[in-house]
């Protein structure tokens, strides 16, 4: 707790993954620190999303992997789901990292002020309880704005908790529902999709996209859908959700495309539509701080257009990743410190579904380039033609690379398949280092390894596939 008397270098409110991480490094530039946050240290992703969810879906690849067992020549002779046990695992993951938070915070000296912020007029902080009580009211001479997201709703829908979920409530189901609607094929609606449809669960998708996953590359998002389709899960793109009813004991989404109306049933409805900033009652409109739709405007370092006042992470809009909100509370924070950081480069921001088979990407898909004006070279390797993939069961997939074929140089990355997620780090760094084709063909990788697959699409790009 802290005195009323203090006074901060940097006051920042919520202590989710773009918050503490700002923290952290202020105090690592000499800045005393306080942080107010209402909920659980670590914020939603650590608490509610990014962790838990990894947790379950690890869950899921076991089973899978059990259920395949026999291919291994391991029989099993019975197995037993229990979705409690498997929902106290990942609660306990999740309550684990936030201690670590609570650690880092005691290790720092920063000071951690339960409760709601509100940046008054005078720039100085109000803190209050749940029940809006004044808690204390704090100074600082600057604060970060990173009070991040919550679940968004379609309109008319109403988010009830019991029939019509968001990713809170399907975290922590008690049974295994019979069967699921799922409003929106992003990375949540995917990710659940998996992980419940592993279960059991007859797992149906609505999208008013043309494919899921509508923001990746397309050609990975169809060979997604058609192993989505092989493990039993309908898929309804070109779809929009006229209603959601909830009379009875199951859930009727009423929904529409271009063969008319009809309607969907499930025990439950998962919304997974995105997520809107936590942008009210905060103080934005009595300050006069710059909104763009429905998101804080900032520049390229995290200022707003009122003096001392900085926003990060899901308030100022996509990509809502928690990572961008760690590199951007960063960046802001040594700016406000005079250290002249780099602006982020959002071209060579990776986005990862950690469904199976895995997707993970980062910058331009074949299309956007191609809209864009390049001329290209374009490598594939599928992951059934790599040796460590078959060896561990797993290849479905493959590693697609765009490059502009004038410069040679890595313009986006797109992998489907087992660690997609592990292995589109080292083409960050790449794109980072302005890697080029021939470089990457010509970088050996350890052999058997998935990443050989990499060297092969590069390869491919060149003509000089050796395994395809």
């Amino acid at each position: 707790m802290t005195n009323n008397n203090d006074t901060y270098d940097l006051a920042v409110i919520g202590a989710g993954p773009g918050g503490y991480v700002a923290a952290i490094r202020a105090v690592q530039l000499g800045m005393k620190v306080g942080v107010v946050e209402r909920a659980e240290l670590g914020g939603i992703c650590l608490n509610w999303g990014c962790i838990p969810t990894k947790a379950l879906l690890r869950n899921a690849e076991i089973l899978r992997l059990f259920h395949r067992s026999e291919e291994f020549g391991i029989k099993v002779q019975a197995m037993e789901i229990d979705l409690g046990k498997m929902v106290e695992r990942s609660r306990a993951i999740a309550g684990q990292l936030s201690k670590g938070v609570h650690f880092l915070f005691r290790k720092n000296k920063i000071d951690s002020i339960k409760g709601s912020g509100h940046v008054n007029p005078d720039k100085t902080i109000q803190v209050t309880d749940e029940k809006g009580k004044e808690v204390t009211t704090i100074k600082s001479k600057r604060a970060i704005i990173a009070t991040g997201a919550r679940p968004r709703a379609i309109p008319g829908v109403k988010i009830d908790g019991k029939k019509v979920l968001s990713y809170f409530e399907a975290l922590v189901l008690k049974d295994i529902p019979q069967s699921m609607v799922i409003i929106g094929a992003g990375a949540i609606g995917i990710e659940f999709a998996y992980f419940y449809s592993a279960l059991g669960t007859k797992v149906s998708i609505v999208e008013m996209m043309p494919r899921i996953l509508p923001i990746e590359d397309k050609e990975i998002s169809n060979i997604l859908q058609k192993e989505f389709k092989k493990s039993g899960i309908d898929i309804y793109t070109e779809t929009t959700v006229k209603s959601v009813g909830t009379k009875g004991k199951n859930v009727t989404v009423t929904v529409s495309s271009k063969d008319g109306e009809s309607k969907l049933e499930g025990d439950v409805a998962l919304m997974a539509v995105g997520v809107q900033g936590n942008v009210e009652n905060i103080g934005l409109e009595e300050l006069g701080i710059e909104m763009e739709n429905g998101n804080i405007k900032v520049n390229e370092f995290y200022r707003t257009n009122v003096d001392g006042i900085y926003a990060i992470g899901d308030v100022i809009g996509p990509p809502w990743l928690a990572h961008v909100g760690s590199a951007e509370g960063i960046v802001a924070v040594e700016a406000m410190a005079g250290k002249s950081p780099l602006p982020i480069d959002y071209s060579n921001i990776p986005n990862c579904t950690y469904c199976m088979p895995q997707v993970a990407s980062l910058g331009m898909t074949e299309e956007k380039a191609r809209e864009a004006g390049h001329e290209l070279k374009i490598g594939r390797f599928p992951f059934r033609a790599n040796g460590k993939s078959l060896a561990y069961g797993e290849p479905e997939g493959m590693v697609k690379l765009i490059f502009d074929a004038k410069y040679g140089e890595l313009l986006g990355a797109h992998i489907i398949g087992a660690e997609a997620t592990e292995l589109i780090a080292s083409l960050g760094i790449g794109k980072t280092l302005e890697t080029t084709y021939h470089e990457i063909h010509k970088t050996v990788h350890a052999h058997p390894t998935m990443s050989e697959a990499i060297m092969e699409a590069a390869a491919d790009a060149e003509e000089e596939a050796i395994h395809i």
